[in-house]
């Protein structure tokens, strides 16, 4: 079994900390970690949508779109790629 890395269950709205786990493939902590980092996928690609569709973001808006977006794939890929092994 490959070493895991920590994944976000969300933020703590009493602290506004964030909580990660490192979960067993196939646990319900996973599971939670999955559901997460599709949620925030999903939220993130229509407000880039959005952004998009209006057409008036500058070069400074659409930049600061890529990281969170590089994020939000990375896990996605992360979660078929472990589904595969």
């Amino acid at each position: 079994m490959s070493a895991s890395r920590p994944r976000s269950l969300g933020v703590d709205p009493a602290t506004g900390k964030e909580a990660f786990v490192i979960a067993r493939r196939g646990s319900l902590l996973d599971a939670l970690a999955d559901a997460h980092a599709l949620e925030g996928a999903a939220v993130l690609a229509a407000v880039v949508g959005a952004v998009l569709e209006a057409g008036k973001a500058s070069d400074a808006e659409l930049a600061a779109l890529v990281t969170p977006l590089h994020a939000a794939l990375d896990a996605c890929v992360g979660m078929m790629a472990t589904d595969r092994d």
